[in-house]
């Protein structure tokens, strides 16, 4: 395993996981570790993709619930 593919997983896992929590947060996480995976040369290129999209994605939802909101926070119903 190289030194790129741990935070490959982790920008994977962080994105996925902000779509649903905390995507103030852990969008822009998720962003940072997809980019220091490229740049350690990941052999999981696809991970890392999925993980800067769906940080990507987490900032987008978060600017749409903000538009039809109003506010950072947002709820189910």
């Amino acid at each position: 395993m190289r030194h790129g593919d741990g935070p490959a997983v982790a920008s994977f896992i962080l994105g996925l996981v902000g779509l649903l929590v905390m995507n103030v947060v852990l969008g822009p996480l998720a962003i940072a570790l997809a980019v220091v995976a490229f740049l350690r040369g990941t052999e999981r290129r696809g991970r890392a993709l999925l993980g800067l999209g769906l940080g990507v994605a987490d900032l987008l939802v978060l600017a749409a619930l903000m538009t039809a909101q109003g506010s950072v926070s947002w709820s189910f119903g």
